[in-house]
């Protein structure tokens, strides 16, 4: 591998671990807000707090992948089904 794809790799899964991890967890949060059996104000902390944890993780998944396409590919997985109950929670509000 040439100097400057290992350096777009790099920059690749940085991107996906920053922006990726960032969309992951912000869409787990919200989906755990929607459905926990709590108070509102606790399922919204709860939901926050576990945030953080799933942002580390998506970091690590980002730079553990095999490839930065992988990467990519995984945390855009990961997110579909969260996002999925959160439109259908929203579309059945309405």
């Amino acid at each position: 591998m040439s100097e400057s794809a290992s350096r777009l790799s790099v920059a690749s899964r940085l991107l996906a671990a920053a922006l990726g991890g960032y969309a992951l967890s912000s869409v787990i949060a919200v989906c755990l807000a929607l459905v926990l059996p709590a108070t509102r104000a606790e399922a919204v902390l709860t939901g926050t707090m576990a945030s953080f944890a799933i942002y580390v993780c998506a970091v690590l998944w980002a730079f553990s992948a095999s490839s930065a396409g992988r990467a990519w590919m995984g945390l855009s997985l990961a997110a579909v089904v969260p996002g999925g109950a959160v439109l259908i929670s929203r579309l059945a509000a309405q």
